[in-house]
Parts: structure tokens; sequence; C-alpha cells
């Protein structure tokens, strides 16, 4: 089974077998998806100093409805980052 999957990935089986015993190291319950990634935070930078979506969206050669998606995740990440604080 394991060469077939390795055979299939273009991998080695000791590579497959190591991605298995990976997925069983315990986790501590916290994601990165609380935490902002460097785009989300370069975003609300820019927006912060007053860019407009139209210059942050030629700056990272997107369109306009994709940095407003960007922001309001962030926005939506930070929300909820600040609610569940202890």
């Amino acid at each position: 089974m394991i060469d077939e999957i390795a055979a299939r990935l273009n991998r080695s089986p000791e590579f497959v077998e190591r991605m298995i015993s990976w997925t069983e190291i315990p986790r501590n319950g916290t994601t990165s998806r609380r935490h902002l990634t460097p785009r989300q935070r370069r975003v609300l930078d820019l927006r912060a100093e007053g860019r407009s979506h139209s210059e942050i969206a030629d700056r990272f050669r997107k369109g306009e409805a994709y940095i407003r998606q960007v922001e309001g995740l962030a926005h939506f990440k930070e929300s909820q980052r600040l609610l569940t604080r202890d």
C-alpha cells in the first residue's frame, strides 16, 4: 500500500511513511488559522496607511474583490482573537 502511494506521488516509500508518522504528532489545539498571515497583516497595514483597495490590488497583482476579502478575513480573525483572549 505504501509503495503504491509513493509511486503515485512520485516519492519514496520512506517519505510517505514519514508523512504518515507526522499525522500522529499530538497538537496543542491552537491552529495558525487564528493568526494573521503575512499577506493579511500587510493588507491591514497598507489600509491603515490610507491606501485604496485598488492600489493594494495592483501591488499584489490581484483583484480588488480579493483584497477586500483578505481584509475582511483579517478583521474577522482579529475580532475572534480579541474575543477569546483571557
